[in-house]
C-alpha cells in the first residue's frame, strides 16, 4: 500500500486524509510493477546482448 509513497508517486498524507483512494493507490501499485517488470526485462536483454 506504500509503494507509490516509498516511490514518491503520491504523498503519504493524501493517503490518510481520503484524497486517495484504494482505486487510486491500486492503479499506482500496478503502474509500478509494469515498470518493474518493463526495467528487468530491459536489464535481461541487455544483459544477453552483452554476452552474445
Amino acid at each position: 500500500m506504500l509503494a507509490p509513497v516509498l516511490a514518491q508517486v503520491c504523498r503519504y498524507e493524501s493517503i490518510i486524509d481520503g484524497t486517495l483512494g484504494l482505486h487510486d493507490i491500486a492503479l499506482m501499485n500496478d503502474a509500478l510493477a509494469v515498470r518493474a517488470d518493463n526495467e528487468a526485462e530491459a536489464r535481461r536483454r541487455a544483459k544477453r546482448e552483452e554476452n552474445g
